[in-house]
C-alpha cells in the first residue's frame, strides 16, 4: 500500500508540474507546436503512472486475497453431525463433482442432480460463481455503481409518476383533490453466453489451474458485453444502456458539436436535482477526460484533479470521476458524459451462472468446449437521477 501511494502523490506532482508548464507556455490559451507535443508528453507521463497504480493496486488486492485464510477459526459450538449447509452448491462434495465434470471424469459424490440447470449444464459451485462476480466486479465499473438485485423472474418496479399537492384550505371549505399518478418499469433477464475452447493436453495436465482459467476468461467476457451493454445497450435482446435516449435524461446540451466548456459542466451539475448530487459521480470516456484536463474555473484553478489516496477516483468539480471506454466519445450529437446517483441504474441478475462441457463437438481438433450463460438485465429505474450532457447536432 505504500508504493501506491507514493505513485499517487508521484502523478500529483507529474500533473502540477504539467499544469504549471502550460501556464508558462501558453499565450492566449495555445502552446506553440513543439511546447503541445512537450505538454502531450507530460500527459502521456501522468497516464502512464495512472496505468501503473491500477497495476499496483490490482496486485495489492490480490496478494491480500491468496492471504486470507482458508478457514475461519470456530467461535461457537459446533452444530450436531451430520446437518447440510442450506445450499447444496456450497458443500465441498458439489465442488469437488463439479471440477470432476469439467476434467472429464466421473463425479464421485453424485450431487450434481440436486442443481441441474433447466437449459443444460450445472450450476456452478458457490465459491466458483463468487469468483466470477468479483471478476465483474473488477473489469465493469458500472457495477460496482449501479444498484444489483437477484430475481426469479420478471419484476414489476412501481415508480411515483407525478406527486400530490397540497393546498391552502380556508377554514369549512372543501378539500381540494390530489392526483398523484403511477408508473411501471419491467426489468427482465437477456442472455449471455461464452465458448471456450481447451485442449485435452491441458485437460490432463494436473497441474494446470483449469477452475481458475474458465473463471477468469468468463469474468473478462462477460464483463466486457456487460459493460458495454450497460454503457450503450438498446434494450432488444440486450439491457438498456444509460447513454442512449432511453436512459438517463438529457440535462444539458453542449452548444458546440465538438467542445465541452467550463458553463456546461457546472450546468449538468445543477441539472440534477440536490438530493441526488449527495452521491453524485461524473462517468465519461477517457479521451474526453483528457480534453478536459485543460479546463480551469472562473478561479484558474483546474477541473480536473488527481486522486491521492489509494482506492479513490480522480476528482472534477469536486465530484468523483470514473471512465469506461464504452461512453461514448464527444461528437455532434452524442452523450459523452453522465452525471447522478447511479444507484438508480438497477441491474437485474436472474438465477445462477451455469457451465456446460461440450465432449464431443471439438473433439477431431483435440479440444473441449465449455459454455457459460447468464440472465441478465439493466435499466434507468429514475431517469431525473442521472442527467446527461448532449453534443450539439452538427452542421
Amino acid at each position: 500500500m505504500k508504493k501506491v501511494l507514493e505513485l499517487r502523490e508521484k502523478r500529483a506532482k507529474a500533473w502540477d508540474a504539467a499544469k504549471a508548464f502550460l501556464d508558462a507556455r501558453a499565450k492566449d490559451g495555445v502552446l506553440s507546436p513543439e511546447d503541445n507535443a512537450t505538454y502531450d508528453k507530460m500527459l502521456a507521463d501522468v497516464d502512464a503512472m495512472a496505468r501503473q497504480i491500477a497495476i499496483e493496486e490490482d496486485r495489492v488486492a490480490r496478494d491480500a486475497e491468496m492471504n486470507r485464510p482458508t478457514s475461519a477459526p470456530l467461535t461457537e459450538k459446533p452444530g450436531a453431525q451430520g446437518t447440510k449447509p442450506a445450499s447444496p452448491r456450497a458443500t465441498a462434495e458439489y465442488r469437488a463433482d463439479f471440477l470432476n465434470i469439467l476434467r472429464g471424469r466421473a463425479p464421485v459424490n453424485n450431487v450434481l442432480s440436486t442443481s441441474p440447470d433447466t437449459d443444460g449444464g450445472y450450476l456452478v459451485p458457490t465459491e466458483f460463481e463468487t469468483q466470477i462476480v468479483t471478476g465483474l466486479e473488477e473489469a465493469n465499473i458500472i457495477r460496482s455503481l449501479a444498484k444489483t438485485i437477484n430475481t426469479s423472474a420478471e419484476r414489476k418496479i412501481p415508480i411515483a409518476a407525478t406527486h400530490s399537492t397540497a393546498q391552502w384550505t380556508a377554514e369549512n371549505a372543501a378539500y381540494t383533490e390530489s392526483d398523484p399518478t403511477f408508473a411501471q418499469k419491467t426489468i427482465d433477464a437477456f442472455k449471455l453466453t461464452d465458448l471456450v475452447k481447451v485442449s485435452v493436453e491441458l485437460l490432463q495436465d494436473s497441474m494446470f489451474d483449469l477452475e481458475s482459467y474458465i473463471a477468469l476468461e468468463f469474468a473478462r467476457a462477460f464483463g466486457v458485453a456487460e459493460e458495454e451493454a450497460f454503457c450503450v445497450g438498446t434494450g432488444t435482446g440486450q439491457p438498456t444502456g444509460i447513454f442512449t435516449e432511453n436512459g438517463g435524461a438529457v440535462g444539458v446540451t453542449a452548444s458546440s458539436p465538438t467542445a465541452i466548456t467550463v458553463d456546461n459542466l457546472i450546468d449538468l451539475i445543477y441539472a440534477l436535482k440536490s438530493p441526488y448530487r449527495r452521491n453524485a459521480v461524473f462517468l465519461m470516456k477517457d479521451i474526453t477526460v483528457s480534453a478536459l484536463r485543460k479546463l480551469k474555473d472562473s478561479n484558474g484553478a483546474y477541473l480536473w484533479q488527481p486522486s491521492v489516496q489509494a482506492g479513490q477516483p480522480d476528482r472534477l468539480l469536486g465530484y468523483p470521476l470514473y471512465t469506461s471506454p464504452y461512453v461514448p466519445a464527444a461528437e455532434a450529437g452524442s452523450l459523452p458524459i453522465a452525471f447522478g446517483d447511479f444507484s438508480n441504474y438497477w441491474i437485474a441478475d436472474r438465477m445462477g451462472r451455469t457451465v456446460q462441457r461440450l465432449n464431443e463437438l471439438y473433439a477431431g481438433n483435440g479440444q473441449v468446449g465449455f459454455i457459460a450463460a447468464e440472465r441478465v438485465d439493466g435499466k434507468v429505474i429514475l431517469a431525473e437521477g442521472i442527467q446527461l450532457l448532449k453534443m450539439a447536432a452538427g452542421s
